[in-house]
């Protein structure tokens, strides 16, 4: 039984990132490129919708705090869904946030160039995760809770 190319592995979001994830800047529709005579006549850019689950695309940029190699700390997941999704963490520094994922799944994939080839993976998620958690690892709150 062989694995299909674009197949998409389930995994918990604690398993892919002990340390959790920090979002930099702001959700972005995930659009597709635009050439020159597009810009020129003021077509809009079209967001991409996902072949296999029909949703669209957003991108979000992360920092994984747990990952040692600098090229390979800062990548983006992509969020499937229907509306813009809206994390539900506060900011911890002005356009930083700590985030997790619900729904997420990792595509294996081959990156760089020649003889500088190396295994990485596209991570894709439905949704952020209601609770949040800090990038100081498992069960760090979002916001400190209030004493009555």
């Amino acid at each position: 039984m062989a694995i299909t190319k674009g197949h998409r592995f389930p995994i918990s979001f604690d398993d892919a990132f002990p340390q959790g994830l920090v979002m930099v800047g702001d959700v972005m529709p995930d659009v597709e490129y635009q050439t020159r005579e597009d810009k020129a006549a003021g077509r809009p850019a079209r967001q991409r919708m996902d072949e296999t689950t029909g949703k669209r695309q957003w991108k979000v940029s992360v920092t994984d705090p747990h990952e040692p190699n600098a090229k390979r700390k800062s990548f983006e997941v992509t969020v499937l869904a229907d509306v813009q999704p809206v994390p539900s963490t506060s900011e911890v520094l002005p356009g930083m946030r700590p985030v997790e994922f619900e729904g997420l799944t990792a595509e294996p994939r081959v990156a760089g160039t020649g003889e500088f080839k190396y295994q990485t993976y596209l991570f894709r998620a439905t949704g952020f995760a209601g609770s949040g958690r800090g990038a100081g690892g498992k069960g760090a709150a979002a916001e400190p809770s209030k004493a009555a």
